[in-house]
């Protein structure tokens, strides 16, 4: 998982390539130099791998100490900027740098990215600048308005040629005055096409978004109408090809004594500026992306690691537990979905994890979904996520289940309670690999492999029209039952003690120890609530326990015991005259069941509710009644 996040961190730092002025970043504690683009390999005379291989104290050599001093600063301040510091050329001589820096962390590690600039060039542009600014200033000294702009043109001819800036004069009422070459290129209009023209009908009419672009509220002929300059750094001017291109510009008062005669512009071409803050906005959102999935991963992991079902190893020796073992050695090296099918409290999730754990996947989180806790309206979102706004509530992006799966396994508890509305995305899902977040347009790729769990009998609920035969078919590649304790009954001294032991550890109850008669108790009841039902009552006894004693409270049943002797040379005999068919069973549950409503005034959840009688948790009991079929109940459940 950490060589997967790295590899983004770094795709998200090519983005980075494309900044135009010279860009390195430094691991300041390793002295090593992590990234360069090609503006800074050129600048310095190295290759990108000599840089690499290059310490950074080398590179700056010539002012290791202010060096220090420089990045102790960025890291307390988070970003700095200084003209103190100089760079040393491949060929030995320093360059005289201004250069700005700010921190960043990628995987919890420092790191400083520095912009720097080559204090010579400054300077020539610093000298360009001033003969711009000297067109601006020496405008108000001509005598007349046709005077003045020809009068530019002629003495400036060699700027307007040269210059890489488009320039452009307009008088007073609107009408192009004169184009250099640079704007002529950029516009696609010759000089005497747009001479004596509205300028802003030609290139100015229209906003970015189609809108009008009104005279009266362009920058441009505000300067002489109130005299002041105006700087733009984000419109557009339009081609005479009917294209647009990204523009920033500055419209200067042209005055002759003290009278308002019109204005020069210089504009500039920004398309490749907004292509690198476009470039480097992406690559943060990448970045923010992946930290926010790391996050939800974190916490999700941190929740399971909280879960009181959380077992290491499937217990029991059992010959219904053997048999389970040797399917999940068959079927966990495979990407084949799974269908876990048993009843309620069986340890499906802990067979889940014992695929899981056993497979290539290993290494990605095993996330798990409880369909039946989850609203029917927020289904869609809980697997697949939703982006801001999607929903009332929706305040953030969030992934879903399947996006914090991929790569690794998705395991859907009670999945026949997915709404069959919601089946064939689902099903999509398996087949293509592929989804959209609830209120997104973007089409995600996932790579996830599927567990799923029920104790429905989904075929059955496949006839009755209730569960998709298509989806029911992509799940049960590979079945595997878990049996019942009922099932498993040799089983049931060796849980009792895995339980106990936890008890007592989680109790601080080292003391109890369970007993012969105890075992035949255990042996005797026939466990509705299956293992999880165990697991709660060796709890309960080591809470009401009295020294070594344990105190069970368990009904007496008519199945046999079973012998403690567990094993396969055990000869004792089940008298069959004590056996109980399905049927019966199933009875003497819903018997059981209707007792428990009965007594808890048809109450499930909550104090002294049905499921707090039977040991069970209340959505594995009214998932169980509605199996059942236990239509009436002595009271209708208010929660």
């Amino acid at each position: 998982m950490t060589g997967n996040t790295d590899l983004q961190h770094m795709l998200a730092l090519q983005t980075l390539q494309t900044i135009q002025e010279s860009l390195l970043v430094i691991d300041p504690y390793a002295d090593r130099l992590l990234m360069s683009n090609a503006t800074a390999q050129q600048q310095l005379g190295y290759s990108a791998s000599d840089l690499i291989r290059l310490p950074a104290s080398q590179l700056f050599k010539h002012c290791l100490a202010d060096l220090i001093n420089f990045s102790e600063q960025v890291l307390t301040q988070q970003r700095g900027w200084s003209l103190d510091l100089c760079c040393c050329h491949r060929d030995g001589y320093p360059l005289a740098i201004e250069i700005s820096a700010c921190a960043i962390n990628i995987n919890e590690k420092p790191l400083l990215a520095m912009l720097i600039r080559d204090r010579q060039q400054l300077h020539k542009q610093e000298k360009k600048a001033r003969a711009d600014d000297y067109i601006r200033r020496g405008l108000g000294e001509w005598q007349q308005i046709e005077e003045i702009f020809q009068e530019i043109e002629r003495e400036n001819q060699l700027l307007l040629q040269a210059v890489g800036d488009g320039i452009y004069g307009v008088n007073a009422s609107g009408q192009t005055t004169f184009l250099n070459p640079a704007a002529e290129q950029m516009l696609g209009w010759q000089a005497d096409e747009v001479v004596g023209e509205d300028i802003h009908t030609l290139i100015h009419h229209t906003h970015a978004d189609g809108g009008h672009y009104h005279v009266e509220d362009c920058p441009i002929y505000a300067a002489f109408h109130d005299g002041a300059v105006h700087r733009v750094d984000n419109e557009i001017f339009w081609r005479k090809d009917g294209t647009a291109f990204p523009v920033e510009y500055t419209s200067t008062p042209v005055t002759d004594h003290g009278r308002l005669v019109g204005a020069v512009v210089i504009f500039r071409d920004i398309t490749e500026r907004k292509e690198t803050e476009h470039n480097l906005h992406s690559a943060l959102e990448e970045v923010n992306r992946l930290k926010q999935r790391l996050e939800q991963e974190n916490a999700y992991l941190q929740e399971e690691i909280r879960s009181e079902y959380n077992y290491k190893e499937i217990v029991g020796k059992s010959t219904a537990i053997q048999r389970t073992i040797h399917q999940v050695q068959l079927v966990a090296p495979t990407e084949a979905n799974v269908l876990i099918s048993g009843e309620s409290g069986t340890g499906k999730e802990l067979i889940a994890r014992a695929i899981h754990e056993s497979s290539g996947r290993s290494e990605r989180p095993l996330i798990r979904v409880n369909c039946a806790a989850i609203p029917r309206e927020l289904f869609e979102s809980e697997f697949f996520g939703h982006v801001k706004g999607a929903f009332t509530g929706a305040t953030g992006d969030r992934a879903g289940r399947f996006e914090l799966a991929d790569g690794g396994t998705l395991f859907l508890d009670e999945v026949g309670e997915i709404p069959i509305e919601l089946q064939g995305k689902l099903l999509r899902v398996l087949q293509e690999g592929q989804f959209e977040r609830v209120g997104d347009s973007r089409t995600r790729k996932v790579d996830v492999r599927l567990i799923a769990a029920t104790n429905r009998d989904l075929l059955q609920e496949v006839r009755k029209k209730q569960f998709r035969e298509d989806l029911y078919f992509r799940l049960n590649v590979f079945p595997v039952e878990s049996a019942a304790l009922r099932e498993r009954r040799d089983d049931i001294p060796l849980l009792a003690t895995h339980f106990l032991y936890h008890a007592r550890q989680k109790l601080n109850k080292p003391q109890v120890r369970l007993t012969r008669g105890d075992i035949r108790r255990l042996s005797d009841y026939h466990w509705p609530g299956n293992i999880r039902e165990l697991e709660n009552v060796i709890e309960r006894a080591v809470i009401l326990s009295r020294g070594e004693r344990l105190s069970f409270d368990l009904p007496v049943t008519s199945t046999a015991p079973v012998p403690l002797n567990n094993s396969s040379q055990a000869s004792e005999e089940i008298d069959a005259s004590t056996l109980m068919t399905c049927e019966e069973l199933r009875a003497l549950e819903i018997s059981n069941i209707c007792l428990a409503l009965q007594h808890s005034n048809g109450r499930i959840f909550g104090r002294d509710g049905a499921a707090e009688r039977l040991n069970m948790k209340p959505t594995t009991l009214a998932s169980r009644i509605k199996r059942l079929g236990i239509e009436k109940r002595p009271q209708q459940e208010n929660t």
